[in-house]
């Protein structure tokens, strides 16, 4: 085999590299892109695509599905179903609400996400209320870094009356296991902290700072170092009637925790 010296030979190198990207270029006028081509990419349907929401720390819902207690597809685990001393949430399309007889004391419906949820965490909601009345009490509740097993629900409740009167406000509260074991962080009163329908309520824990928000504007904050983990989730308190838990709840929710969406994998390509 001959032998060529080693400069020539890097140089020959060189020039076919350099040809070959030349082509390439050249070509990719008449390849075009994938649209031009005929060629759409879309999502394959997918069982987990709700359930990976949950996972990977972001999750949005409508309540699209009819409900007792809420599930969607895994995505909540509820407060009677597993904490046993509570009640659970139901939803019918549009609508999450409490199932509360309305005469047992703190027995909050309630219901937590599944899956890993980091430390600091947001959940925002619009609230449904009809037939507002302060003769009774109607709540809805957001939650933060909350934990639910056999007898025990702990973690950060924010709660809102459905009133627009005096008698209206927004409290900070710490579950702190047993029922109706819990301890106020904070707590305000007056029409600025009731809510009406149509409102929307978040909520966010950023290391031990909770900020509480009406219709975008803060109302509460509390400090507090005692749960530094667990999930978000929602609830309803009614006391003083029965029978009127759909009067007040909410439409829409959303809670993330700052995760980045995964890298979508069900992608396809199909021919126009």
């Amino acid at each position: 085999m001959p032998l060529y010296p080693l400069k020539d030979f890097e140089s020959s190198k060189r020039k076919v590299v350099i040809g070959l990207l030349a082509i390439a270029v050249a070509m990719l006028p008449l390849l075009g892109s994938p649209a031009t081509r005929g060629i759409s990419i879309v999502p394959i349907a997918s069982a987990q695509t709700r359930a990976n929401q949950a996972v990977s720390g972001i999750y949005t819902t409508k309540f699209p599905l009819t409900e007792n207690p809420i599930s969607d597809g895994g995505n909540w685990i509820n407060n009677k179903a597993v904490g046993l001393d509570w009640a659970d949430v139901q939803t019918t399309p549009g609508l999450a609400f409490g199932t509360q007889s309305g005469s047992n004391g703190y027995d909050d419906s309630t219901a937590l996400l599944t899956g890993t949820w980091r430390s600091d965490q947001t959940v925002e909601a619009a609230v449904h209320s009809v037939n507002q009345n302060d003769n009774i009490y109607e709540e809805v509740e957001l939650r933060l870094r909350s934990s639910l097993s056999a007898h025990k629900a702990t973690g950060y409740e924010i709660n809102f009356r459905c009133s627009k009167t005096a008698n209206a406000y927004t409290q900070i509260v710490r579950w702190n296991g047993p029922l109706g074991n819990f301890t106020y962080l904070d707590s305000r009163g007056g029409s600025k902290y009731g809510v009406a329908n149509g409102d929307t309520v978040k909520a966010t824990i950023v290391g031990n700072v909770i900020t509480v928000y009406i219709n975008g504007a803060q109302v509460l904050q509390a400090t507090d170092n005692t749960f530094a983990s667990g999930s978000p989730g929602m609830g309803f308190f009614l006391q003083g009637a029965t029978g009127v838990n759909g009067d007040f709840g909410f439409t829409d929710f959303s809670a993330s925790d700052g995760s980045a969406p995964p890298a979508p994998t069900n992608l396809s390509a199909s021919p126009h």
